[in-house]
């Protein structure tokens, strides 16, 4: 049974005020209207012919047939947000009563393990990418290359993030100590310690700082114009060793500090000491990695227990 041409109008009108009003861009409007008109569809479906007919039974019915429909949770919350906003505008507008969606959870999605490099990929990247070390002519090129070399151990040793690499300046430095003083999120400061490659790295880099730094710069890395290098700069820089390294996979800076984190936690155990290591105020945020930790635990044993692995199709007992 169709709905009336009356309450099918009321999405146009919902979208337009998204238009006008709150000024969403053109890709937010065709997805609001994309989950409205399955929404409508249903109903039709249900012989539903009023929006203040509907109620929170339809709409678990409803989202059990989009989940059916093999739809991931991510897009069924964005669905119930869209139905969520369309009934408030109806009950502000007063064509109902009541909104039936406040009623409905939205469904738990699992987020996304970060992706991690192993420590034979690490080594991998890190070896060979300072392969101007060697020329101590000044040579442009060779400087840039000790100084990637430098940022690429620095990350994985310290597990930075991208800004606090790039925030780090000389006084945040203490070679003899084996410790840089870290500037991370709200502003909080913490000392981390600097891996024996790192240090050597940073120690060779300080010395070919000079060919590129304004004199006036406090920074640690800088650019070839002699300033503070961007953090598009560095993302750059590191996506362009992983393909002279041949890396199979793309790479960014953060997947330096999940390979940090996630190779440290799989050999102490300590997830206290990693929360303090990657600067997190909130141990939830670190025990990401613990999920990380057993999954290669849990590879390990579907490689390796007799009762785990595929079954060999040459093996007919």
């Amino acid at each position: 049974m169709s709905m009336p041409d009356d309450e099918k109008a009321q999405i146009d009108h919902f979208l337009d005020t998204l238009r006008h009003q709150r000024r969403l861009s053109s890709h937010t409007l065709k997805a609001y209207s994309r989950d409205l008109a399955a929404l409508l569809a249903f109903c039709e479906s249900q012989s539903i012919t009023q929006w203040r007919t509907l109620n929170a039974h339809n709409i678990r019915a409803f989202v059990v047939k989009q989940n059916h429909a093999k739809l991931s949770g991510k897009s069924i919350q964005r669905n119930l947000s869209s139905i969520r906003s369309f009934y408030n505008y109806l009950v502000k507008e007063n064509h109902v009563k009541r909104n039936p969606a406040n009623d409905i959870p939205s469904p738990k999605t699992a987020k996304p393990l970060p992706k991690t490099l192993d420590v034979d990929e690490v080594k991998q990247l890190l070896t060979g990418n300072s392969s101007g070390n060697s020329d101590d002519s000044g040579n442009n090129n060779s400087v840039l290359a000790i100084r990637d070399a430098a940022m690429l151990e620095v990350f994985y040793s310290s597990g930075l993030r991208l800004s606090e690499l790039t925030g780090l300046n000389l006084v945040d430095i203490d070679i003899n100590d084996n410790t840089l003083r870290v500037t991370g999120k709200g502003n909080k400061t913490r000392i981390t310690p600097i891996g024996r490659y790192a240090r050597e790295a940073l120690k060779l880099w300080l010395k070919k700082r000079v060919l590129l730094a304004n004199k006036t710069e406090t920074a640690v890395f800088v650019s070839k114009l002699g300033k503070r290098i961007h953090p598009r700069s560095v993302q750059a820089r590191i996506k362009k060793w992983a393909v002279t390294q041949n890396m199979k996979q793309s790479l960014h800076p953060h997947m330096l500090r999940h390979s940090f984190a996630s190779h440290i936690l799989e050999s102490s155990g300590d997830l206290r000491a990693v929360q303090e290591l990657l600067g997190h105020a909130d141990i939830s945020s670190t025990q990401i990695y613990t999920h990380l930790d057993f999954q290669h635990l849990a590879n390990v044993y579907d490689n390796a227990h007799p009762r785990a692995r595929k079954r060999n199709r040459n093996n007919k007992d």
